[in-house]
């Protein structure tokens, strides 16, 4: 029974501060042991090369309850390998695999209250992060580095059930070619803001992201990855070296494989061929998947399955997705961490 008084039901996605965060610093060319504090503020030199240059990354993923009680992790150490690679990227010191895994067991671990009963929904969001820390006001690599991991209880993305919504495509670009959006670095987010905010204006759930080279791919939706289900069940979803590698994309990739079994291919997914899909969505560790209604493009609509009813291939893989997670569907084999 939790030990915390919280309204699940009431529950959306807003900073909750819990019982404990994990911080570990990097200095002179290793980690130290890492801790669990009660404090969720950080203390950093304002000559810090997360402030000025930009020298961060951070992941995104989640803890769930399953029926019998238990706590369970979802591919944990492929988000390890994502930060190891960010961080590659921007030239920060990478957080072993066994540290970022033992880091987020810890947090779930001591905030166990916080984690929503089963049935609800809702789940336990945990973000860790890597900051270039110390003082350092030229623009190079930070002398010190802090990794840290805070977690907070979130509810159910779609409050009413899943649902369709649409996007349109921006006239602005998510990040460059060869440049940082394959890494899960801030710039990335700080530059979606404005096209997010001026779609929302004009009622649209975000800003779909074209090729920043042609402006011809689809590449992004807002913050998640774009698929589309082909008239002739072909799994599809663009391939391009300024797209993150959604953990969520893959597992759908593997279940569309294994379980539905259909036809995947990772290509180019031309804005001016949307008539080739019957169903299309966008997918990510918040709302696993996002059902896309229809995308406006140069003021025309283009309408899916439908603005109003779920696809039957995209409800069947969340469905699947979901069911795995909460432990209900047997996962394949490694995709599933226990919080002893």
């Amino acid at each position: 029974m939790s030990k915390v008084s919280i309204d699940w039901s009431k529950l959306g996605f807003d900073y909750m501060k819990t019982d404990f965060s994990y911080v570990s610093y990097w200095e002179n060319g290793s980690w130290d042991k890492g801790q669990l504090v009660t404090d969720d503020r950080i203390s950093i030199s304002q000559a810090s090369t997360a402030i000025h240059y930009g020298q961060q990354c951070f992941e995104g993923l989640k803890a769930y309850r399953t029926k019998d009680g238990s706590i369970q992790l979802f591919r944990v150490d492929e988000n390890a390998k994502r930060m190891a690679n960010s961080a590659a990227r921007i030239l920060m010191p990478e957080v072993p695999e066994e540290k970022f895994i033992d880091a987020v067991m810890q947090v779930v671990k001591a905030n166990e209250d916080y984690v929503p009963p089963y049935g609800t929904g809702a789940t336990l969001y945990l973000r860790p992060y890597l900051i270039g820390i110390g003082n350092n006001i030229g623009v190079k690599p930070a002398p010190k580095y802090l990794f840290g991991v805070f977690c907070l209880p979130v509810g159910p993305y779609f409050k009413g059930g899943l649902s369709p919504v649409n996007f349109e495509v921006s006239k602005y670009d998510r990040a460059a070619p060869y440049g940082t959006g394959a890494a899960k670095v801030g710039g990335n987010y700080a530059a979606s803001l404005l096209s997010h905010q001026e779609a929302a204006q004009r009622g649209f759930a975000d800003a779909i992201y074209l090729d920043p080279l042609t402006h011809t791919k689809i590449e992004e939706v807002g913050a998640a990855n774009f698929f589309g289900i082909t008239k002739d069940d072909v799994f599809v979803t663009p391939t391009s070296p300024s797209i993150l590698p959604s953990i969520t994309k893959f597992s759908l990739i593997h279940l569309a494989q294994n379980h539905l079994g259909m036809k995947v291919s990772e290509e180019d997914v031309l804005i001016d061929e949307l008539d080739r899909f019957k169903e299309a969505g966008a997918c990510g560790t918040a709302a696993v998947i996002t059902p896309i209604g229809g995308i406006s493009y140069k003021g025309n609509l283009h309408v899916f399955h439908s603005e109003t009813e779920v696809g039957p291939v995209t409800r069947k893989l969340y469905e699947t997705l979901t069911g795995m997670q909460f432990g209900e569907i047997e996962a394949p084999e490694g995709w599933i961490f226990k919080v002893k």
